[in-house]
């Protein structure tokens, strides 16, 4: 006889599978450099708690990244440091990264209309548009005043408040970033742990300024807005990162891993003879699935409705951080 049966279930993660880090040196080098996300978490949130988490952090992220970045601006007015200059845009760039962020946390927390059914939780996903659209900006000025300052060199004074400012860059950019990290990690929140190391990489370029004002004390003028090129080539390289994630994201792009799970899972199930299809996609930090199975085609409809469940149920305990799954269960031809 034919049947199909489908069940729909909301859940909030009963575990999270902890992100194996690389060891040593490597684990070090992955954490500050990457900006890849990990789509494990460290605790359980519901998405509300965790959207309020996110917005939280963002308000947090952005005083003190301002409050950085302007001490770097008067430095920059008595100095004159290019490279300077370049940390300086990045880091109020960065900080204002955290307005659409907020904006997409928030809207996330809507419920579903009748013309958007699926929520809004993608206007977070929307949001790294914007973040990539000021990281490019940033890029842009950062290499046009490092180029002028080469053809026109200028002299740069207060060297040590140069230096000063670099270290306090530093320090306000990775105590951002350790928060950022920890809260996306504890939300599961791919674009804000992204937005965290991408601040931790801004605490390095700080450093940078600081290398290029001892350049200028040991007598090489030029290593100012030598320096202030490195800063811009490393911002290139996080935009290019950054970019390509969020379009990945916009593309309904899942770790394939996710998708060898699903099926392991729900090939392990009893009754469920075959796969027809396993989809997977982000919806902010939240995940959604969909599959169709194969069953025997004398189940009864009670039985039926009994495996898709069931079926539905190891599928959220195999994928962390899957939010709702839509398990259909047709007769096996």
């Amino acid at each position: 006889m034919g049947l199909g049966a489908a069940m729909t279930h909301t859940f909030h993660d009963h575990h999270a599978r902890e992100h194996q880090h690389p060891a040593g040196a490597r684990r070090l080098l992955a954490e500050i450099f990457s900006t890849h996300s990990h789509d494990a978490a460290d605790s359980i949130e519901d998405a509300r708690s965790a959207s309020a988490s996110a917005i939280r952090a963002m308000k947090v992220s952005l005083l003190a990244l301002s409050v950085t970045a302007a001490f770097q601006v008067a430095i920059v007015v008595v100095s004159a440091s290019v490279a300077l200059a370049a940390d300086t845009i990045h880091n109020f760039s960065d900080a204002f990264t955290a307005v659409p962020l907020w904006v997409a946390f928030s809207l996330g927390t809507r419920a579903a209309t009748r013309r958007y059914t699926y929520g809004f939780g993608r206007a977070e996903d929307l949001a790294g548009l914007f973040v990539i659209a000021t990281i490019a900006g940033s890029a842009l000025i950062a290499g046009y005043e490092a180029v002028m300052r080469l053809i026109h060199p200028v002299a740069i004074g207060s060297l040590g408040w140069v230096v000063a400012a670099g270290v306090v860059g530093f320090i306000g950019n990775e105590l951002v970033a350790l928060y950022r990290i920890r809260v996306g990690r504890r939300i599961g929140s791919a674009t804000l742990i992204a937005d965290g190391l991408h601040a931790r990489t801004d605490g390095f370029t700080s450093l940078a300024v600081v290398f290029g004002a001892a350049g200028v004390a040991l007598g090489h003028p030029m290593a100012d807005p030598v320096v202030g090129l490195l800063i811009t080539v490393a911002i290139l390289a996080v935009l290019r990162t950054a970019a390509r994630d969020v379009l990945r994201r916009l593309m309904d792009s899942v770790d394939p891993e996710f998708v060898t799970a699903a099926e392991t899972a729900l090939t392990a199930q009893p009754g469920v003879r075959a796969i027809r299809s396993v989809r997977l996609r982000w919806i902010g930090h939240r995940l959604h699935a969909d599959a169709e199975l194969d069953i025997d085609p004398a189940t009864s409809l009670q039985d039926a409705h009994r495996i898709a469940h069931e079926a539905e149920h190891e599928l959220t305990h195999a994928i962390p951080r899957l939010d709702t799954a839509l398990v259909h269960a047709y007769p096996h031809r």
